[in-house]
């Protein structure tokens, strides 16, 4: 299936491992998924969940798993060990953060403001709660939360999905020269250039010594778009936005049970390898 022998699998989790779930649901990988997830274990190939939420709830789907490598968090702001250590972490800067929130509060949204463990929102809505349940924190709410004491990762800008296209237009304006920014349906995230998904993979396969062509990358967000073109073969979800589907290779049918399917293949191609070349 593959020319290149694949050595790491990285897998976004909310809409790839996980279907996209309602307002604070926690759900865990299928049976088979988890399975095929093992297998690819047992196979030599190395498993890399890479996601937007903060460690915790990262690391929860990490643990059922059965995996022990890092962890890419929150959007690829930082990489995380699974006993919660830090191994790679992109600050804002901070003077931009505050421009982008002072944006925020002239046009009377709310907002956010957060670094590896702290997420703190100006108000409480259901897109805040929400993300506090998947991540598996409690979210933070003051009216200030640039005053909270915390050097941040990354900022947004909580609207509709009416809105955040527009809000996206006009902080890439002002700031794509200094900022990676996410269009996400309710909100606009901003982060370092160096805080993405495709930056954080590349540094977790150069401690392993895994070259980019030797990387499957699975995802369906715009926050997967940059580790889908990074990695050898991209491939996206059938349900996935437009950003992932154009940086991606290929795109999954939009089948029961896809993915299952794909990583088996891959860990039954992988023993075969390696069987033959025991020989």
């Amino acid at each position: 299936m593959f020319a290149v022998a694949v050595k790491l699998v990285a897998l976004d989790i909310d809409g790839t491992v996980i279907p996209p779930a309602g307002y604070g649901q926690v759900r865990l990988p299928s049976e088979r998924l988890t399975a095929a997830v093992r297998e690819c274990l047992d196979a030599g190939i190395q498993v890399v969940l890479a996601s937007g939420r903060m460690f915790p709830g990262t690391a929860q789907i990490a643990r059922h798993f059965g995996l022990t490598g890092p962890l890419i968090c929150q959007q690829g702001c930082s990489v995380h060990l699974l006993d919660g250590r830090i191994t790679h972490e992109f600050p804002v800067n901070e003077k931009t953060a505050l421009d982008v929130i002072g944006f925020a509060r002239e046009a009377n949204y709310a907002y956010e403001w957060f670094n590896p463990l702290r997420y703190i929102a100006s108000k409480q809505s259901i897109t805040t709660d929400h993300y506090g349940v998947v991540s598996g924190i409690q979210p933070e709410y003051r009216p200030d939360p640039e005053n909270s004491g915390i050097a941040p990762t990354g900022v947004g800008i909580i609207s509709s999905s009416a809105e955040a296209n527009r809000i996206h237009q006009e902080l890439s304006r002002r700031h794509a020269h200094e900022l990676h920014i996410l269009d996400f349906p309710e909100v606009t995230v901003a982060v370092s250039l160096d805080a993405n998904k495709g930056h954080a993979l590349s540094l977790v396969c150069e401690d392993f010594g895994i070259a980019r062509d030797e990387v499957i990358a699975v995802g369906d967000s715009v926050n997967d778009a940059s580790m889908l073109a990074w990695a050898g073969r991209g491939i996206a979800m059938a349900h996935a936005d437009s950003y992932a589907l154009d940086a991606s290779d290929e795109v999954l049918p939009g089948e029961p049970d896809v993915l299952e399917q794909l990583l088996e293949r891959l860990a039954a191609g992988s023993s075969l390898a390696r069987r033959a070349g025991g020989r």
